[in-house]
């Protein structure tokens, strides 16, 4: 009976075994995202700000918070000082000439840009931060993901505008209630692209493998989900503010805004308009100042929309 010949490379023929490699080691471990090593979130939010548009922006949005920041010390007398003479032209005293009530309208005006930094800087984070977790909910529970996303769909099918009214009209005029106008109008937005987000990174391979692995869905939502949909919703919290910035000067300029005497730039241009043709800069200076704000957040979300595409 012929003996069989050992196979080159067998065991029986004494070579090695060449390990076989081991596939577990190729599933990215628990707490890692698919975010390249070399690309932080800060250096390519640092890149856009080295962007023409990004150091336009930085240095218009340094300027206008600088100035909001030090009304208090560059105007002293506050905003609501009266002089002697009531709609007078500017002169060296007042650059802008002075209001129905003699008062300054370029202190006003500087007072009028902090009301509504204030109102920004703090409405739209708190939108982003509920109309993102509202989106998200869906991956902890579906049938919670289904009632917010038909709750941001009443939402959205109100006008920003007419939202705003509704709601200053049930809390009453004032800075509150323009705040609640603003992040209730955000809500659908940022809802509605961290729930595409979450739709898209869910079925991704790392988020498979942490599954298998047996990671906590919250923990897969907040390590690995959210960390690779940021950029879009930072891109559309951009955008955001100048729609604020307009929603604010709308209900202002129907009378729904901020309180008097508390300036801001939009009742400033709602009753500018009244002596536009006796008293022009009366307009033109929160017109400008709005219209800078304005461009400032616009050339930011173009810089950051242009670093999060390169990623």
């Amino acid at each position: 009976m012929t003996k069989a010949l050992p196979v080159p490379g067998s065991p029986s023929d004494g070579a090695p075994v060449p390990a076989v490699e081991d596939t577990a080691q190729q599933v990215p471990p628990a707490g890692r995202s698919r975010r390249p090593r070399g690309g932080g979130a800060w250096s390519r939010y640092a890149s856009a700000l080295r962007t023409p548009k990004g150091m336009a922006a930085a240095v218009l949005l340094v300027l206008l918070v600088a100035v909001a920041v030090l009304a208090p010390v560059i105007f002293p007398g506050g905003y609501d000082q009266q002089a002697r003479g009531a709609l007078q032209g500017p002169s060296g005293g007042h650059w802008l000439g002075t209001d129905e009530f003699g008062r300054d309208i370029l202190v006003r005006t500087v007072y009028g840009l902090r009301t509504d930094l204030s109102l920004i800087l703090t409405a739209v984070p708190v939108s982003l931060v509920i109309g993102t977790l509202l989106g998200l909910s869906g991956y902890l529970s579906k049938p919670l993901g289904a009632v917010t996303q038909r709750i941001l769909d009443i939402i959205l099918g109100f006008p920003g505008l007419i939202l705003g009214i509704m709601i200053v009209l049930v809390i009453g005029t004032g800075w509150l209630a323009l705040f609640m106008a603003i992040v209730i109008a955000g809500l659908p937005g940022f809802g509605r692209m961290a729930r595409g987000g979450l739709l898209s990174e869910q079925q991704r391979e790392y988020v498979l493998a942490a599954r298998v692995l047996g990671v906590k869905r919250s923990t897969i939502m907040v390590r690995h989900i959210l960390p690779n949909v940021v950029d879009p919703l930072l891109v559309q919290a951009s955008v955001f503010m100048v729609v604020a910035i307009f929603i604010e000067a709308g209900l202002s300029i129907v009378g729904l805004g901020i309180n008097p005497p508390n300036p801001s730039l939009g009742a400033m241009l709602n009753v500018g308009a009244r002596y536009v043709q006796s008293l022009p800069s009366y307009v033109i200076g929160p017109g400008a100042v709005l219209l800078l704000l304005a461009l400032a957040f616009t050339l930011l979300s173009d810089a950051l929309n242009q670093a999060a595409t390169r990623r």
